[in-house]
């Protein structure tokens, strides 16, 4: 079972950037990064494969970024021009048995905890 730890959220100002980090107890092929406002769906917002080839959700295409280290087994967002709509609890996910760079909530296996980003 992979065990997926998640930091660096918090409250900013419009315009304002974060950088969100995800911890993975292993290492694991496909990553990537959800969102999820009260009430709504989980959305994904980023996924990246092994190699690095990436996916991004329209609405944040040129805004954020991912990445991850392979060494360290740790997956980045960074997340810039933020807006109030961006505000969600982002979330890490991660699978073993696929190397892809999907945006499906189903792709994934594992998924963190959360952490809040809220943007006012």
């Amino acid at each position: 079972h992979v065990q997926l730890v998640e930091s660096g959220g918090g409250s900013v100002q419009a315009g304002g950037s974060l950088r969100l980090s995800c911890v993975a107890s292993e290492f694991t092929k496909s990553m990537g990064w959800f969102r999820q406002t009260p009430g709504q769906e989980r959305e994904g917002v980023a996924g990246i494969d092994s190699a690095g080839s990436t996916a991004y959700y329209d609405s944040v295409k040129d805004r954020f970024t991912i990445s991850r280290d392979n060494a360290m087994n740790t997956l980045y967002l960074q997340l810039n021009s933020l807006k109030p709509e961006d505000t969600a609890m982002y979330y890490c996910v991660a699978d073993q048995r696929y190397n892809w760079c999907s945006l499906y909530d189903l792709a994934y296996a594992y998924s963190g905890q959360g952490t809040q980003v809220t943007v006012s």
